[in-house]
């Protein structure tokens, strides 16, 4: 099935993102930044920090970019900001107003493999600028592919495991990678790892 925009379309799309939003996205890299070493790094029961840093994520991708930029070339991205924004809201019920995730950073035998993702998330500017020789036209940060590899990283460090947080960053796994190949984005290659690596994690104790 063709896409309804061109590679050239997209990446343009890119280029307008960051240069009207860039404050904004440097604010939320160094934000998911600060969150990781100081309050993920902790032995900090339930902290609403992490969610709270979640929620905006999601909320961020959905508004920010979808609704307000990728609603320009694709109108599947109305659904995809809807879908951003119910996981926000399940973010925010969870792990804000019921306080029920805790997150440990060696918790379980996942935890390797989901540090390496968050780092991965937060290296993605640089990678794509070193792909794609350009600080400008590529997918930097807060659009929806590190987003989802961020979250992938800190669900698996989360407790109680959860099939619920994790359906709708399982599925974007699958759409965006698609990007990897399809539009020659090849950070977007641990987009479908961190998606499979979540899926198993989740299903193998399901307690929310």
């Amino acid at each position: 099935m063709p896409l309804p925009f061109t590679r050239a379309q997209f990446f343009d799309l890119f280029a307008a993102y960051n240069e009207a939003l860039w404050p904004a996205v440097v604010a939320l890299w160094t934000a998911s930044a600060v969150v990781v070493a100081l309050r993920l790094s902790a032995r900090h029961s339930r902290d609403r920090w992490i969610s709270a840093l979640l929620v905006g994520h999601w909320a961020w991708c959905a508004l920010a970019y979808h609704v307000a930029f990728f609603t320009r070339i694709n109108p599947a991205a109305w659904l995809f900001a809807a879908l951003f924004l119910g996981q926000a809201v399940l973010f925010f019920r969870v792990g804000i107003v019921q306080r029920r995730l805790s997150f440990a950073p060696w918790g379980n035998a996942w935890a390797p493999l989901a540090w390496a993702l968050i780092a991965y998330s937060l290296a993605y500017p640089a990678i794509n600028a070193i792909d794609h020789l350009s600080l400008l036209r590529i997918p930097t940060f807060g659009v929806p592919c590190p987003t989802t590899i961020f979250t992938a990283g800190v669900l698996m460090l989360a407790t109680p495991r959860s099939l619920g947080l994790s359906t709708i960053p399982v599925i974007w796994s699958a759409i965006g990678g698609s990007a990897a190949f399809l539009l020659g984005v090849h950070a977007d290659l641990a987009l479908p790892i961190g998606g499979m690596a979540l899926a198993i994690f989740s299903v193998r104790r399901n307690h929310v």
